[in-house]
């Protein structure tokens, strides 16, 4: 019998130390890890996120100095800060793009404008530099008749629903006559004249901060298909605001924008307005009588000038003159 002690079989295991070295990299690594992640997330309830709540109170605390009200009609207007945003969408929502093509099949004839194009892209990144205000909900039947002498309204069972059946003439008109009578009274800001929102002054205002689809629960914000409660419009101001306390910015009536329908730029762009010319004026927010994506903040459409019906309204801008 042999006194030579065996040899152990080749192991292709890494030798202890060496283990040993390869456990406590990678611990410190995993350590390393956690360190950065329970910095970020330090940093981000510690300090960004303090200071976007001491940003927003801040916000908020302006909006309530400046509010404005005129107060033989019960009009509120909402203070607006100056910012900057992205309007529109990435892509057409495919619902929205169905919508406007299945209408065009059903009418047998294209949209004005070209609706059915992609008309939410390119995202444009906007930025607002005046301060404007913009009525807290739309313009009611009330208001209209005390400026205007008359009602023009279809559905007219309530002086606190929106006035409609109204063109963009005739809301220019509005405007133009409330402005002579609060500048006649003083009560006007220098510079400023009650006329439309322009199309990135609505969007800025819907979205009031949100970069989604909605600027909230759509369910408990909109009088559209799936919340009217009956084949009308609806007292304004019922549904929840928006974070700017802005009503009924999306459902109710579609509301008249100050310009005319046309393609976005994209880039970046300052205090825009829409083309110089053309044969629609923007409409935005979707109606009682709609569905409910036509209630998105990005979604828009085009009218044109001639005579509406009960679905159209509108809010009461206060901007800087031009």
């Amino acid at each position: 019998m042999s006194d030579e002690t065996a040899t152990p079989p080749a192991s292709d295991s890494v030798p202890a130390p060496a283990a040993a070295r390869t456990r406590r990299f990678w611990l410190r690594a995993l350590a390393a890890v956690v360190l950065v992640v329970l910095g970020f997330v330090g940093w981000h309830y510690g300090v960004e996120l303090p200071a976007e709540r001491r940003v927003a109170a801040e916000l908020a605390a302006k909006r309530a100095k400046n509010a404005r009200t005129i107060a033989d009609l019960k009009l509120d207007l909402v203070w607006i800060a100056p910012g900057t945003f992205r309007m529109g969408a990435p892509t057409q929502h495919p619902v929205v793009r169905w919508f406007y093509e299945t209408r065009e099949k059903l009418a047998h004839t294209p949209d004005p404008g070209g609706l059915s194009d992609d008309n939410e892209w390119p995202v444009t990144w906007v930025t607002l530099t005046q301060p404007f205000w913009l009525g807290r909900t739309e313009v009611t039947q009330a208001q209209w008749a005390a400026v205007m002498g008359s009602n023009p309204s279809g559905l007219s069972g309530n002086a606190r629903w929106p006035v409609e059946s109204v063109t963009w003439d005739d809301t220019m008109e509005f405007c133009r006559k409330l402005t002579e009578r609060e500048r006649a009274a003083g009560r006007l800001p220098a510079g400023y004249a009650f006329t439309l929102p322009t199309e990135a002054q609505w969007e800025y205002a819907c979205r009031a901060g949100t970069t989604g689809d909605y600027a909230g629960d759509i369910s408990t914000m909109a009088w559209n298909e799936k919340t009217a409660t009956h084949s009308a419009t609806h007292t304004v101001g019922t549904k929840q605001a928006n974070a700017w306390g802005l009503s009924d910015m999306s459902g109710n009536v579609w509301e008249w924008c100050l310009d005319w329908y046309g393609a976005y730029r994209g880039g970046e762009v300052t205090n825009p307005r829409g083309p110089a010319t053309g044969t629609t004026r923007v409409i935005r927010g979707g109606c009682w009588a709609d569905p409910v994506f036509t209630g998105r903040s990005a979604f828009r459409s085009g009218r044109s000038l001639g005579p509406v019906d009960f679905h159209f309204g509108f809010r009461l801008a206060l901007s800087a003159v031009r």
